[in-house]
């Protein structure tokens, strides 16, 4: 009987997660299919659309890894349900505000939320099931991401289209809101692993370096990026060493230069993420405004890449328990690979169902290398550094993110400058299309080393 019980709860605390793993990456997709119409709204110029997404990712990525520690020490119950608070109140404020700049401000209190919950998600969710389940309950966890991320551009585009894209803030705000009610209420058990004290300046210095590294390279190639990029470097070698000289570092260096595994599977999952996170963005401005779509009808062209990576990471987060999940990662990016190739070829009549082959050749690669991917890095720590490798992995996936778009938006600032995407600027634009998934696919080939890589030093 207490079994059931356990089981009961645990099943309550996976659906809650998974809840949360669906309403983050939702409104993230949602967003980019009603970033042209966000950007009229506020007047905004090419560029200045990239930091709709790009304000929230690098918020997201610079808080991470310390609240995670932070989180470790005083409990990921609490700081999950906190992050849900905090996502909430900032997106229902993102959909009533009308000044630019208090709009971006608001996303990236909005992105500190997101970090309190990826931070914590996935730890509490390895915390709680056996390894020989791990790559299941990934899995499932994975699908749900994916299956958001799937009718994050149909329900957004709807939205968009009827309600006007401060609908898109509202309605989530207030599900999130409602959720983060529930997890408080119904979350019983709490999780610590460290009695350690925070490293506060080896987190400000993290924080720093993370922070010059994403705007100096969204800032490329003007002077103010290379001045950042410079200040990066500087900033994350003294954090290195910083951090092994101390007793309780923010984050643990010989995650990385001890455990190959981790770190290369953390590499794949960087590039991977790099490679791949601009194509929404990209594909959404393309079917507007190239092909003339409207934003529902192009969420619909979207949706094929995420549907079929549903379906493809709850099959591989099952497989990973049996077959060697880093194969399956290393097959699924070089899928990817080819999916990137045959986007470098579109052009003003490039028909839907080239695009949609495209995307559903992207969405298998996918849904293939994410879950087993994630087995590996999880389970190649020990338990009292699942709260960190949890952070990683999801700063890896934001860097790459942010990354991704950081590209994206140096590609469209050399090619368009700061003039807005009109007929005019249309050639300049498909070119500049096409150079960034050509950029897309080279990376992605380094993605694939890497992963070949750990394979040969696991065996």
């Amino acid at each position: 009987m207490e079994e059931e019980k356990q089981e009961l709860k645990i099943s309550v605390e996976l659906i809650i997660i998974c809840l949360a793993s669906f309403l983050v990456p939702f409104m993230g997709s949602a967003v980019s299919l009603a970033v042209p119409k966000i950007g009229n709204t506020f007047s905004m110029s090419a560029v200045e659309l990239t930091w709709i997404a790009s304000a929230y990712l690098l918020s997201t990525a610079v808080f991470q890894i310390p609240l995670a520690k932070i989180a470790d020490i005083y409990g990921r119950k609490k700081f999950f349900c906190i992050g849900l608070l905090i996502f909430s109140l900032s997106t229902i404020g993102c959909g009533l505000e009308t000044n630019t700049i208090i709009f971006l401000t608001l996303r990236v209190i909005e992105g500190i939320g997101s970090a309190m919950l990826f931070g914590t998600g996935m730890a509490i969710l390895v915390s709680i099931y056996p390894v020989q389940l791990r790559g299941r309950i990934l899995g499932i966890n994975t699908a749900v991401v994916y299956i958001s991320l799937a009718l994050g551009p149909f329900l957004g585009g709807i939205l968009t289209d009827y309600f006007g894209w401060h609908s898109l803030f509202l309605v989530f705000g207030v599900l999130s809101f409602l959720l983060c009610i529930f997890a408080f209420l119904c979350i019983k058990q709490e999780w610590k692993e460290d009695k350690q004290k925070f490293d506060t300046l080896g987190s400000i210095v993290f924080g720093f370096s993370i922070f010059s590294l994403i705007y100096g390279f969204s800032n490329l190639p003007y002077i103010q990026g290379i001045v950042f990029l410079v200040l990066a470097i500087i900033s994350s070698i003294l954090f290195i060493f910083k951090e092994n000289k101390i007793e309780y570092p923010v984050l643990n260096i010989k995650l990385f230069t001890k455990n190959k595994v981790f770190a290369m599977s953390t590499l794949a999952a960087l590039i991977n993420y790099a490679s791949t996170s601009a194509i929404a963005f990209l594909l959404s401005l393309y079917l507007q405004f190239i092909l003339g779509f409207e934003p529902r009808h192009a969420g619909l062209i979207l949706i094929s890449q995420a549907t079929i990576m549903s379906f493809c990471a709850l099959i591989s987060g099952r497989l990973s328990d049996k077959i060697h999940p880093s194969k399956l990662a290393t097959l699924g990016m070089s899928i990817i690979v080819v999916g990137l190739v045959l986007l470098v070829f579109l052009s003003f009549e490039t028909p839907i169902w080239y695009i949609v082959g495209a995307l559903l050749l992207l969405g298998v690669g996918f849904g293939i290398f994410s879950s087993p991917n994630t087995n590996v890095i999880m389970s190649s720590v020990g338990k009292q550094y699942l709260g960190q490798a949890s952070a990683i992995t999801g700063t890896a996936r934001l860097l790459g993110q942010t990354f991704s778009i950081g590209i994206a938006g140096m590609l469209i600032s050399i090619f368009l400058g700061d003039n807005k995407i009109t007929f005019d600027v249309f050639p300049q634009f498909i070119t500049c299309i096409r150079v960034s998934f050509i950029i897309f696919a080279v990376l992605c080939l380094i993605g694939v080393y890497a992963s070949t890589n750990r394979i040969k030093d696991k065996e």
